[in-house]
């Protein structure tokens, strides 16, 4: 936050199922508390700035409000007093904000706005590329389930691997379930009976 002037505390903010904001990373309590008012009331500079005008949001004065009735009031009253958002173009089903705060009014300039894009362009790569190792991540532990629920049917049953995961394929179909649960259940199932 020290890049941007007049920043002293910022959150970046992902929305989730259409507007429940999410945290993603924080500065300071600040953009905890003024987040979770944006969330509970359904309006403010971040869900503007990433739904509904994709574009930089700038808050001179909360106390002179009037966008959001709900939401100005009290962020005020907990101390932001300017609020710069903007939209980070992460990918299409993605939409998250850099929100930066200062307790004092007019605190931003459009120098601040400036050094703000640059940095939320830089920080949607980041994010982008923390999905993308958190989707990889989440794949290999998939794998690793599965292989693991494949070695326990071809030991129980002494069939082939492709036979194996052919029934377990089947099994999440007939059941309607992701095969990485019906994997993770065989493997419970077999940890319990080896337990007794």
């Amino acid at each position: 936050m020290d890049l941007v002037p007049g920043a002293e505390a910022g959150s970046v903010t992902a929305l989730v199922g259409g507007n429940r904001v999410e945290h993603k990373a924080e500065s300071g309590v600040l953009p905890a508390r003024v987040d979770a008012v944006m969330s509970e009331v359904d309006e403010g500079p971040c869900l503007d700035a990433v739904l509904h005008e994709r574009r930089i949001i700038r808050v001179d004065d909360m106390r002179r409000e009037l966008r959001w009735p709900r939401f100005a009031p009290r962020a005020a009253e907990l101390g932001a007093l300017s609020v710069l958002a903007f939209p980070m173009f992460v990918k299409d089903d993605s939409l998250c904000a850099l929100n930066l705060y200062a307790q004092e009014a007019n605190a931003f300039t459009d120098e601040s706005e400036h050094v703000g894009r640059l940095l939320a362009a830089h920080a949607a790569v980041a994010y982008a590329g923390a999905q993308r190792e958190e989707n990889l991540l989440a794949a290999i532990e998939t794998r690793d389930l599965i292989g693991q629920a494949v070695g326990l049917l071809m030991e129980r049953y002494s069939i082939s691997s492709g036979r194996a995961f052919d029934t377990l394929i089947r099994f999440s179909r007939q059941t309607n379930r992701k095969l990485r649960d019906v994997a993770t259940e065989l493997i419970r199932d077999a940890e319990a009976g080896a337990s007794k």
